[in-house]
């Protein structure tokens, strides 16, 4: 049934399901940077949603990181022209993920991506080091008492067993009708945006 409501923009929202170890979700993160002002043309805000995607693909963290895989995301990272130090091992990203589930919705939260993901895949920081979340808080002026405890990590496993459930296989993917994975050229992924922005036009009339 299409309802009669008058369209609004501000309702279209895409969530983006990523993990922070993953080289390609910080590609993603940068390609999507360049795209800011075409999202906000098309009244699409994304909805980052961190989840583990090692407990979905059944990665071992600290397993080494080569071979096919990442020679795939070194090519992905120099086609879409974003520099990157990739880990040499699948870090453990889960401290940094409960910290930013606990900022969803909080002004710091954008900044809270952009400080780990320049953390890991530019200044080749460990995440998953003892006391380096709390280094990184700290870089963006995060008040140490709203961390969370790191070592608690039911939020995580409740959003990934949620991105289970809508078919989440890998990381990043953005949910727009179904589960879109992987990252494009800017060009190709506003294309795909646009189609599911028209799409949600002609549902709600």
């Amino acid at each position: 049934m299409i309802s009669s409501k008058p369209f609004d923009d501000s309702q279209l929202t895409i969530p983006v399901h990523y993990d922070f170890a993953s080289t390609i979700c910080f590609v993603a993160h940068r390609v999507l940077e360049r795209m800011r002002a075409d999202l906000d043309a098309m009244g699409v805000t994304l909805e980052w949603r961190a989840i583990d995607i090692g407990a979905v693909a059944g990665w071992r963290r600290g397993t080494r990181v080569d071979g096919p895989r990442r020679a795939n995301a070194l090519r992905v990272a120099a086609e879409l022209g974003v520099e990157v130090r990739m880990p040499g091992a699948w870090l453990d990203s889960r401290p940094a993920h409960t910290v930013a589930l606990a900022l969803a919705g909080d002004a710091k939260e954008p900044a809270w991506r952009e400080r780990v993901w320049s953390a890991v895949f530019e200044e080749a920081r460990d995440i998953g080091a003892p006391g380096e979340v709390e280094r990184l808080a700290a870089d963006i002026d995060l008040d140490p008492e709203r961390l969370p405890a790191l070592d608690d990590h039911s939020r995580l496993e409740a959003a990934t067993e949620a991105a289970r459930e809508a078919e989440v296989i890998g990381v990043p993917t953005f949910q727009v009708g179904f589960p879109l994975g992987g990252i494009q050229e800017p060009a190709t992924m506003k294309l795909l945006f646009q189609r599911w922005v028209d799409k949600q036009k002609r549902d709600r009339g």
